[in-house]
């Protein structure tokens, strides 16, 4: 029973690594019994007499050391193995574990993994020694039941016997090396087998070395532990630990390493540069953390699908390790296992630089990693180009700890995404206060909703023949408590990174619809165009939420207009069509907004059932004196027309550019010439024509 269910006393003061401890031996098939400390531990072992101790060595009262000297002067604990749990790895404490009794010891943190395989040598080992001491008969029928080689051996290094275990591949028969001395037949392992064989002799504790062999193109990993087995004499008993070995190493890679694509990790990184921090720390040299992240990658996937997503993510970290392997003649790169670079998840990786002369070697090294990433990529047969937005932060100017270093550049990166994408930007204390305003906006943007801080005005669109409003669009606003009106350019981004656009889109189009209600009751007939994001639009239930807000406001699907912006409707084709006339079948207006800055066609415009485009301001502000924006305005309305759609000019500011419009066949403008966006209590005015300003008035072309 005891051979096949070994008892392992577990002694420590935190109840959750007492916890995993005996779950761990449990699933490895051993009967375990905890203590909480020495005294309970010692006061166990006399009563239950465990086949094993695993001690921890930092405990209140009565530590790890104390408790097992005193174990090992009580009755059965002399040659009772002991496992010494510890953090602490200093060579000072390692000998203290020795001089108190231990058999070995483990350092924190545990891998619990291999826990249960190395207890059950330990048990396994003493057991065979305790025979080997009783009758070297009984020893070698025993070491042929076990897969170990077992070899006596002398103080002075001479081999007194050698036995290979059934199972075992030792490549060597006992009498090619008996009575032959070890540095003679090993060599490579003689200085530190006989280290352990004369510390074994002194002090009469188990020893243990590891080495490994090369033997037919493969290699073999084994564990040596030196027992006392006479006067002078200690016996070596040697396990093949390979497929021990192989585990471990998968559990490092898993735990160490990125699976798609082989680079390390965010762990990885972390303890690799707080390593390079300490030697710069030391040596007073200086650390580069780049921080990188591939622009718009996310319309990759949405287009291609993840799986040419991923193969792009692959093809780039190939690349950026080829480009980096270049750069040690600019700064010496940080050695990771033969790569310099980490991916921390999605498309954001970080690269690390050492000991360089000064920062324009590291924005050499971020020029040449945009040069490399900007040549086209081939990627399951399709051709893709990808940029990327590179945050640079510096040690120890920009930061003293990794948390800092890696933060810092987190922050520059998405400056070099505000400032257009695809450059660099070393970080700056300004970023920081900026990033710190962008966390007290988002914070305050999640409450918004909650304490009623929205409103929403209304822009009047005109129409330019007939000089009649021919509907509003609803506009949002948000008034902090504290930064007053925040302009619609700096929290609708914010809105949409932070996941709350699509509360904030549901709350505007319901509030329009019951608006719209109002106006009706005091005898105004008017259409609201609702903004749909890219975010609400792709949501599931939109269909049911539209028929809600519009059923719970009491009007009709003709009062309401969805705006989408171009992007939008060409990120998934076949299903912005299929959803599109879904809406379209309930009676409700579509119109396509900042028409010209994304990437439609006529053939895909054709698919969809569409009412109206709307020319994007940044085309209709310079149409008087660009001619490149004239020509593309004037593209723009007579495809449109072509398709029998109208067409609505955003942002008309002057009378130059309403001329130029009412020209070249414009339908509806929409702008401050005519109207700035009105709270709803002023759009009846307009309507009367009182709201309209005078100088709007005289500039509609009747």
């Amino acid at each position: 029973m005891r051979e096949k269910d070994p008892f392992v006393l577990v002694v420590d003061d935190e109840e959750e690594m007492r916890f995993l401890a005996c779950e761990s031996l449990k699933g490895a098939g051993f009967s375990v019994e905890e203590a909480r400390d020495g005294v309970e531990a010692l006061s166990l072992f006399e009563r239950r007499k465990p086949d094993i101790v695993l001690l921890d060595v930092m405990m209140p009262g009565m530590d790890g050391f104390e408790a097992c000297a005193k174990l090992r002067n009580m009755p059965d604990g002399g040659q009772t193995p002991v496992l010494m749990m510890t953090g602490l790895d200093d060579i000072r404490s390692i000998h203290h574990a020795y001089e108190a009794g231990a058999t070995d010891f483990v350092t924190k943190p545990i891998n619990w993994v291999v826990l249960g395989h190395r207890v059950r040598y330990m048990w396994r080992a003493s057991q065979t020694v305790s025979n080997l001491r009783a009758s070297e008969a009984k020893n070698r029928a025993l070491v042929s039941a076990i897969p170990d080689l077992m070899v006596r051996v002398m103080k002075d290094g001479r081999i007194l016997s050698y036995v290979a275990a059934k199972g075992a591949d030792p490549g060597i028969e006992p009498q090619d090396i008996e009575g032959k001395n070890l540095p003679e037949v090993f060599p490579e392992l003689a200085e530190q087998a006989l280290g352990c064989i004369e510390l074994a002799l002194k002090n009469g504790e188990t020893q243990t070395f590891e080495y490994r062999v090369l033997r037919s193109g493969c290699m073999y990993y084994y564990e040596a532990r030196v027992v006392v087995s006479g006067e002078d004499e200690a016996l070596t008993i040697v396990r093949d630990v390979s497929n021990r070995k192989k585990a471990e190493e998968q559990i490092y890679y898993l735990a160490y390493y990125d699976s798609l694509t082989g680079l390390p990790n965010r762990q990885f990184l972390k303890e690799r540069l707080e390593k390079a921090i300490y030697r710069a720390r030391r040596h007073k040299e200086q650390v580069a953390a780049l921080f990188l992240d591939l622009d718009r990658f996310k319309r990759i996937n949405d287009t291609f699908g993840h799986s040419v997503g991923d193969g792009l993510l692959k093809d780039v970290s190939e690349r950026l390790v080829r480009c980096l392997r270049r750069s040690d003649s600019i700064a010496r790169v940080l050695d990771l296992n033969g790569t310099t670079v980490s991916r921390l998840g999605g498309d954001e990786f970080v690269v690390l630089l050492t000991d360089y002369s000064d920062i324009h070697d590291v924005a050499k090294v971020a020029q040449r990693i945009q040069n490399e990433l900007s040549m086209s990529f081939k990627v399951g047969g399709y051709e893709l180009f990808v940029s990327v937005s590179i945050g640079i932060s510096l040690y120890p100017s920009d930061g003293e700890d990794v948390e800092k270093l890696l933060k810092n550049a987190d922050i520059a990166m998405y400056h070099a995404k505000e400032n257009g994408r695809n450059n660099y930007q070393f970080y700056t204390e300004s970023m920081n206060a900026a990033a710190f305003e962008w966390l007290v906006m988002e914070n305050s943007l999640r409450k918004a909703l909650e304490n009623g801080e929205f409103n929403i005005h209304y822009q009047p669109q005109l129409d330019i023949r007939r000089g009649t409003v021919t509907g509003v669009e609803a506009l949002l606003r948000w008034r902090h408590p504290e930064f007053g009106l925040v302009p619609p350019s700096k929290f609708i981004p914010l809105a949409e990174e932070a996941g709350l656009i699509v509360p904030i889109g549901e709350y505007v189009l319901r509030a329009a619809c019951k608006q719209v209600k109002r106006w009706q009751e005091e005898g105004i007939s008017v259409t609201v165009a609702v903004n749909l994001s890219s975010r609400q639009f792709v949501q599931e239930g939109l269909l049911e939420a539209v028929s809600l807000a519009l059923s719970d406001a009491g009007i009709e699907p003709g009062c309401l207009k969805l705006e989408l912006t171009e992007g939008t409707v060409m990120q998934n084709v076949a299903e912005t069509v299929s959803a599109l006339h879904k809406f379209k079948a309930m009676g409700l207006g579509i119109l396509i907004d900042d028409f010209g800055t994304g990437y439609s066609s006529l053939s895909y415009l054709k698919r969809f059932p569409l009412d109206a485009l709307k020319i994007d301001r940044s085309f209709v502000k310079d149409i008087t004196t660009d001619q490149d924006d004239a020509a593309i305005t004037k593209t723009i309305i007579a495809m449109a027309h072509t398709l029998n759609l109208k067409v609505i000019a955003e942002g008309v500011e002057t009378q130059e550019q309403l001329d130029f419009l009412y020209e070249n066949g414009c339908d509806e403008i929409q702008g401050y010439l005519f109207s700035e966006p009105l709270p709803p209590e002023d759009i009846s005015r307009v309507f009367s024509g009182k709201g309209v300003s005078v100088r709007a008035r005289l500039a509609v072309k009747r």
